[in-house]
């Protein structure tokens, strides 16, 4: 027997052993050491430049990855990521992990996942050595849905709980729960207390965004927000001959035993009020100024008050924006390898285009497509936000020119300059589009997974001539305009519109007119209005 064939031989052997997904707990609980290390290795996949759920999991961010088996697929979509991360983490590093398993609402609800007055845990399922973490995996995509964190936060039995607003508590690992059905876990705090996070979609893409007002506040019985993981502790158990800690049962820490509970986010810094119909009310006030939220969080965590770079933000913006851009190409392109354009148009839409299931889950994008506006929005609105605070000379704002419209501008257009998307055509030919044409076209981008690939990038003219879809497909493209013109995703309207429906304009098909999105044209305008500098 030669040196090299044993030497291969007792490879293959280690990397076989290494691949054993079999589940050893080696500790009754989840010290600080630990939940700093999955902070870190939750930051290192944000850091990363991988683009898919699987391709995170392989990428040398992952210091885990060589156990692996490498015929496996990691998929998981936005709600099943903080499960998923948080589970394989727990499995690599031998530490207990429990889950809900099933939820009911509380009271009616035709679609649990975006239940008016919340849910509540009905079962939950104990991880235990000897498991096999592949099924497990494979059962937390099953089994978990947004409808598993839209819980109260004052319930127990939860897997998480609400955090305090604090740089301590919102970390790397926080999970981001949006109640029209997005999750996000977040990756790094900024400085000035911006929140970075990543999220999955259900075509296995993993995308990063900055938190902003693409998530929404609601009532407490929604569970909207943050979300720290409970402490669990394994009792009852048997240490085997080889180290692991053999049946028992999972106990999690309610809320009274958790220091950085808090109900801030739900009801402001005030006493919470005698009823949670009140939430609205709650006020946000940090160091004696009041707040409106998303300020308030951003103050929290970035030293107590607010401070804008407008130049870097800006610049931030439009850069979160293009890569926005090409996940939505990476989901198009996959959508269109299926062949769905091909299919014939339903007769009508589905009971919801935002919460669904099945192919217009998987291959639509309306959600995707709502929330990239929203942010597009956001450039708008805060540039004007900077320019009204550098008029006034406040001194929140960090920039000492003289021409702040003029500088936004110029750092706008050097983001947008190195933002470029192509597409193939139908023919295959190339077609190549530019951040400010993508912006143009924001509410022509069609989110029908059947519609040609053209209409998908909101084509026109002569770039629409290679389109193949025929008279129906396009009466439907243009009597969809209305919805393409919404922000607000809402979850519970009916949408299962037919064609003469949506070109009746029936209440609930969308408002005539789209938003104003043009930063730039903002800009220019105030630049060329020759506005007065700052007062000093």
């Amino acid at each position: 027997m030669s040196r090299s064939w044993l030497a291969g031989l007792l490879l293959l052997m280690a990397s076989a052993a290494s691949a054993d997904p079999t589940i050893h707990i080696q500790s009754e609980t989840w010290t600080l050491a630990d939940e700093r290390g999955y902070g870190e290795f939750i930051a290192g996949i944000g850091a990363s430049f991988c683009r898919t759920v699987d391709s995170c999991l392989r990428d040398p961010a992952n210091p885990f990855r060589a156990g692996d088996p490498p015929d496996f697929t990691f998929r998981s979509d936005c709600a099943d990521l903080p499960y998923f991360l948080r589970f394989y983490y727990a499995w690599k590093r031998g530490l207990p992990f429990s889950y809900v398993s099933d939820v009911s609402p509380r009271g009616r609800a035709r679609d649990i996942r975006y239940s008016a007055r919340g849910n509540q845990v009905e079962e939950r399922r104990d991880v235990r050595s000897g498991d096999n973490a592949l099924a497990v995996l494979e059962h937390l995509r099953d089994q978990i849905s947004s409808a598993t964190y839209r819980i109260h936060p004052l319930l127990e039995g939860d897997d998480l709980y609400s955090p305090a607003i604090t740089p301590r508590s919102i970390r790397p690992g926080t999970v981001i729960y949006d109640p029209n059905g997005h999750l996000a876990v977040v990756w790094k705090i900024e400085g000035d207390g911006r929140i970075r996070y990543i999220d999955a979609h259900p075509d296995n893409s993993l995308t990063r965004g900055y938190y902003d007002q693409r998530f929404v506040r609601a009532s407490p019985g929604m569970g909207a927000g943050f979300k720290n993981w409970r402490p669990v502790r394994l009792v009852g158990a048997t240490r085997a001959r080889d180290g692991s800690l053999v049946g028992g049962r999972i106990l999690l820490a309610p809320n009274a035993e958790i220091g950085d509970f808090a109900l801030t986010q739900f009801f402001g810094t005030g006493a919470p009020p005698g009823d949670d119909s009140d939430w609205r009310r709650g006020a946000f006030v940090l160091n004696g100024q009041r707040l409106d939220w998303y300020d308030y969080v951003r103050a929290s965590l970035g030293g107590g008050g607010l401070h804008f770079d407008p130049l870097r933000e800006i610049a931030d913006m439009v850069a979160s924006n293009c890569a926005d851009l090409g996940y939505r190409a990476d989901a198009v392109t996959l959508a269109l390898a299926t062949g769905i354009q091909n299919q014939s148009q339903p007769e009508r839409l589905p009971p919801n285009i935002y919460g669904t299931e099945g192919d217009w889950e998987t291959w639509s994008t309306p959600s995707r497509d709502a929330r990239l506006k929203t942010a597009f929005k956001e450039v708008r609105d805060n540039a004007q936000r900077f320019v009204t605070l550098w008029r006034a000379g406040d001194p929140q704002l960090n920039y000492r020119g003289g021409d702040l419209p003029g500088d936004m501008l110029a750092v706008h257009d050097r983001a947008a300059a190195g933002c470029t998307l192509s597409y193939a055509r139908s023919d295959g030919s190339r077609m190549l589009l530019n951040y400010e044409e993508a912006r143009r076209r924001l509410f022509r981008l069609s989110f029908d997974p059947h519609h040609c690939v053209e209409l998908r990038w909101g084509a026109v003219a002569g770039e629409l001539a290679t389109c193949r879809d025929g008279a129906l497909k396009r009466r439907w493209y243009d009597a969809e305009q209305r919805l393409r013109n919404q922000l607000d995703r809402t979850y519970e309207a009916r949408m299962d519109f037919t064609l003469d429906e949506l070109e009746a304009g029936l209440p609930g098909t969308g408002p005539l007119a789209a938003p104003d999105t043009d930063a730039r044209g903002y800009l220019l305008g105030e630049q060329q209005t020759r506005p007065q500098a700052a007062k000093r």
